[in-house]
């Protein structure tokens, strides 16, 4: 074995035991409050990730979508045809709200989303619950942010997983999660007159 390689090897093996020690005090497991935000692309589709991950370990899940509404997305397009058996897809949203242009529209969508995420949510049989957008509906307060809160804290069955997407989440959302994430946005194809492709955005 030459040196670089010896002295790699024996790097490995440190990392290796301490990783080891480290595993040894982590052995619970807990449904987790899981946040996606930040100007970056990739939010939603992280939480899709997510419920692929599920529907592959066969564990039932949910989409709530608070934006997006009538568009045939292809998360849309494949849950719904090939794993409606294991995930439910809701599409609660009215589009974005520079194209409604009408609070109360708004308003009213967003609350049916929010009525039927709780209702999913307290399925115990449900696994993981993705609330894709629901920080869009947060940040214009059309749902109340101290409401979602003390739900998610108050009510969310112990081992279920709620996934909440968008950017601009709320900091006492970001308090109480588990997990979050902030995408930052380094280039986008908008800047350069791109517009939104199948297969990339939806």
């Amino acid at each position: 074995m030459s040196d670089d390689n010896a002295r790699h090897a024996a790097k490995m093996a440190k990392v290796k035991a301490a990783r080891d020690r480290m595993m040894q005090d982590r052995q619970g497991e807990k449904g987790l409050i899981i946040v996606h935000t930040g100007k970056g692309k990739g939010k939603s589709s992280a939480g899709f990730g997510m419920i692929l991950r599920c529907i592959a370990h066969d564990m039932p899940c949910a989409v709530v979508q608070f934006i997006k509404g009538a568009w045939d997305t292809g998360e849309r397009r494949l849950l719904t045809t090939h794993f409606g058996g294991l995930c439910q897809f809701h599409a609660m949203g009215e589009g974005f709200t520079w194209d409604t242009q009408d609070r109360q529209r708004d308003i009213a969508a967003a609350r049916a989303g929010w009525d039927k995420a709780k209702t999913l949510i307290r399925d115990p049989a449900i696994r993981m619950v993705l609330l894709d957008e629901i920080n869009i509906a947060l940040r214009y307060d059309y749902l109340d942010v101290a409401e979602v809160v003390a739900f998610l804290r108050d009510e969310k069955p112990p081992m279920t997983h709620v996934v909440l997407t968008g950017r601009n989440a709320k900091p006492e959302l970001i308090e109480i999660a588990d997990l979050v994430t902030e995408m930052e946005a380094l280039k986008h194809p908008f800047r350069d007159g791109i517009k939104a492709q199948a297969g990339v955005e939806f």
